[in-house]
């Protein structure tokens, strides 16, 4: 009898435990989103079996996720694409039609829009910013309607007062906790801000003028080493998930990376390691600082839950010194053209792995293109969120491919892409279409160099399946498929979106938009 009582005790016991499991459900992911500064799409091994630069870590992490080789920034520098990013929106809809903000930059992004971070924080997810920021906040002044310059002189900043607190900040877009640097490690002024203050007002100003390791000359606070950003915000993302990952909520971690982008400055024992230069130094410094994230996220034990995404916000820079790279058998951009700043392939395709035990089938590679504004929609579909007609106009979920759902279509219908001059191509399927007759950036042919943007055609046509090297332009011999690509990019211009819905208006201007001429011929 008594042996009867136990098993009757057990039983009940098993299935309150199946019944409450049930209840709660499955708990949602931890998120790491890393976006390295400037990194190449050939820098990675995974990427470039011809790569010259070792890197263990990140290969690793492909070899246990998936990787997407047909992945793409919204734009071909920074600023543009960190907004697509977290809003899941092109850039070139906003006033930002071209370049880059400063750090001295108002904020870009209205509190009104729907962020990644603000989505996540409403689904229970604690939030946080760690890295750079290149999205602009607004400074306090001592005197507003003094205010001149726009950041590119170390004088510019006499009139911010760095002892008050910034507005319009990564707090107020969904981030729980912030901590990083306004802009790239190359522009004035050096702080740290953490939610919303400055750590310590800068006393001092500072300049490099290496050839690898130059910055800005502006002020400097005395915590703000240039050698030590990357490793530190790398110490404090791992902090950041040993004490979230004791905590019942999941948390979103986005990782923003100011390298390798100038300055190029590997720290000692990783000096000279690549054989190459110190850009390869640095990649490599940064692979295995991802290997020790990595071994946090499974040392804390929350490994099979965590996605963990790794990828650049442009390609590699000439600043890199890609001409030494190229001499010594590294091509940064593999078999692509062009480089950062590009409209060219090399300016905004780049490594992207995602890895989550949980749902991903370790190993897999997809040549499906993919987007860095497809995050948005992504973590909608994660949390179960159906985005309205305002959120994430250009985003598409990720979901489906990582679960390897089977598809009749694309994900994506076209891909629009952008250069530092505010160029246009658009992407559907093998074609790509460039709104412009040379790079659009710094790769030759340039938009200065008039004499031979002059002499070639208005348009490039390029089948990237049969010529990913982007060398023989089908302007001239397609016109039908020309015509397709560029209503469909007059259509997204005109909808203010490109995934089904209603509707939007692209954010008002004053000035005269000059790089959508091409609707009116």
């Amino acid at each position: 009898m008594k042996r009867i009582y136990i098993l009757i005790a057990f039983s009940v016991l098993v299935f309150g435990v199946a019944c409450t499991a049930e209840k709660e459900g499955p708990k949602n992911p931890n998120i790491i989103y890393v976006l390295a500064d400037d990194l190449g799409y050939g820098d990675i091994g995974a990427f470039n079996e011809q790569s010259k630069i070792k890197t263990p870590n990140i290969d690793k992490m492909a070899a246990e996720g998936i990787m997407f080789i047909d992945a793409h920034t919204s734009s071909s520098v920074c600023t543009p694409t960190r907004y697509g990013l977290l809003t899941g929106r092109y850039n070139w809809r906003t006033r930002l039609k071209e370049g880059v903000l400063t750090g001295k930059s108002k904020a870009l992004i209205p509190n009104s829009r729907t962020t990644v971070a603000s989505l996540l924080h409403a689904h229970g997810y604690h939030t946080a910013f760690i890295g750079k920021w290149h999205l602009g906040w607004d400074w306090a002044l001592k005197s507003p309607e003094q205010d001149k310059g726009e950041g590119w002189d170390a004088n510019d900043f006499d009139n911010i007062d760095f002892s008050k607190p910034v507005k319009n900040s990564p707090n107020t877009l969904g981030f729980d906790y912030a901590y990083g640097h306004p802009a790239s490690l190359d522009m004035a002024p050096y702080v740290y801000v953490e939610n919303e203050m400055v750590t310590q007002v800068p006393d001092s100003m500072s300049e490099n003028t290496g050839k690898y390791s130059w910055w800005r000359k502006g002020p400097t606070s005395d915590d703000f080493v240039h050698d030590d950003v990357t490793p530190n915000f790398f110490r404090r993302s791992i902090q950041f998930i040993n004490e979230r990952s004791k905590e019942d909520s999941p948390f979103f971690l986005y990782l923003a990376l100011p390298s390798p982008h100038t300055p190029i400055l590997p720290t000692a024992e990783w000096q000279d390691k690549s054989g190459l230069n110190p850009y390869g130094d640095f990649v490599m410094m940064i692979d295995n600082y991802m290997g020790e994230l990595e071994k946090a996220v499974k040392d804390a034990g929350i490994e099979n839950n965590t996605l963990i995404i790794f990828t650049s916000d442009n390609g590699c820079a000439p600043a890199a010194k890609t001409d030494e790279l190229e001499e010594k058998g590294h091509y940064p951009s593999s078999i692509f053209r062009g480089y950062k700043a590009d409209i060219y392939e090399g300016g905004h395709r780049v490594p992207f792995i995602a890895k989550w035990p949980a749902k991903i089938e370790k190993g897999r590679v997809s040549d499906e293109t993919i987007c860095l504004t497809d995050f948005m929609a992504t973590c909608a579909e994660i949390v179960g969120y159906s985005l309205s007609d305002n959120e994430g106009e250009d985003s598409f979920s990720l979901v489906p491919v990582f679960e390897d759902v089977k598809r009749n279509k694309p994900l994506r219908e076209g891909t629009v892409h952008h250069s530092v001059n505010g160029s246009f191509a658009i992407r559907k399927g093998d074609w790509k279409l460039i709104l412009c007759p040379g790079s659009g950036g710094w790769s030759f042919p340039r938009p200065g160099n008039k004499a031979v943007i002059d002499s070639l055609p208005k348009y490039q046509l390029y089948n990237l399946k049969t010529d990913p090297g982007e060398t023989e332009n089908l302007q001239a011999t397609n016109a039908p498929k020309l015509e397709e690509l560029r209503s469909l990019l007059i259509k997204y211009i005109n909808e203010g979106r490109s995934t089904p819905g209603i509707p939007q208006k692209n954010d008002s201007i004053d000035f005269e938009w000059k790089q959508i001429e091409f609707m009116n011929r």
